[in-house]
């Protein structure tokens, strides 16, 4: 449906401009005076475990979600005391499961003051390689599972006025490379998650951070944690060459999983005012900067031909 008459998103440009969603100042989002309740999603490797590993340390409470509490606990090991741990085996499609994963957290801790919303992994392959299945099966993760968490967790934090959401996305949530479309699919519709849920409970003291990663020195890139196509064509000899470089770059990515996990903390815990996006990485920070100018690129040269489809002036 095309729309007539006056614009149904007035002041959109200032909203837009308006970055940084305003909270009451008698609010804070984040506890000092207590240990504060973490749930995070997808624990059990890479920057989630990395998270866990420096919450628990920080004397924080952990609900961590993960299809195996197994190798979350072997990974952890006796390297930090998981007394403020509640491991959760779960299945983020299964709404119900989501809602009773973060009521036993509430009612293990007390309550609940940050979520990070980390689950994913890769997946390489040209879109006509992409079979319903495996687009299903990122969207439930990506998608589907980040919604189950913010409709379980989001009435918690709107009620008790406090709060910090965290959503991880990557800089391939901005800027989207041949044979990432269905993680970019997956991550590109989180941005836009977040830019709505952002404005919709700023008035509520609640937080909402979307980190945008680069290339990070943790599993993503292994034959493991890379989901590839069940069937390839040779249409895109391209695509396979970047697999494999991929593949082989694995433990030589510039990201430190360390340095990042303490840097989504410090943004959490400082409370401070600070840009809806937190860019980790000069990698990162470089591919946006080169999505920017393409796009100021492209709207300088529409500039003159997008008026012409308006309604005449009245």
């Amino acid at each position: 449906m095309r729309p007539c008459g006056p614009s149904p998103w007035p002041n959109l440009g200032s909203r837009l401009a308006e970055a940084i969603p305003r909270r009451n100042e008698d609010t804070m989002s984040f506890p000092s005076d207590r240990p504060s309740t973490w749930f995070v999603t997808g624990t059990s490797r890479g920057l989630g475990l990395e998270l866990v590993t420096q919450l628990l340390r920080r004397g924080d409470n952990v609900a961590a979600t993960t299809r195996s509490t197994d190798r979350l606990l072997a990974a952890l090991g006796d390297r930090v005391d998981t007394s403020r741990l509640l491991p959760l085996p779960l299945d983020l499609a299964d709404d119900a499961a989501v809602a009773q994963a973060v009521a036993h957290t509430v009612e293990r801790f007390g309550g609940l003051d940050v979520v990070v919303n980390n689950a994913g992994y890769g997946y390489l392959a040209a879109v006509e390689e992409t079979s319903p299945a495996e687009v299903r099966d990122m969207l439930d993760v990506q998608v589907v599972g980040v919604w189950n968490v913010l409709r379980a967790t989001v009435p918690v934090l709107r009620e008790q006025k406090s709060g910090h959401i965290v959503n991880v996305s990557s800089v391939l949530g901005l800027v989207s490379l041949p044979g990432w479309a269905l993680y970019c699919a997956g991550k590109f519709a989180l941005e836009g998650i977040s830019e709505a849920l952002a404005g919709e409970v700023a008035d509520f003291g609640v937080k909402v951070t979307i980190v945008e990663p680069g290339y990070f020195r943790t599993d993503f890139l292994t034959r493991d944690s890379l989901a590839l196509p069940a069937e390839t064509t040779d249409a895109y000899p391209g695509i396979r060459e970047m697999t494999e470089n991929h593949l082989n770059l694995q433990g030589s990515q510039l990201g430190d999983p360390v340095k990042g996990a303490a840097a989504i903390i410090e943004r959490v815990v400082s409370d401070a005012e600070a840009p809806l996006r937190q860019v980790l990485g000069s990698d990162s920070h470089a591919y946006a900067s080169a999505k920017i100018d393409a796009l100021r690129a492209n709207l300088d040269a529409t500039a003159q031909t997008a008026p012409a489809t308006d309604h005449p002036a009245a």
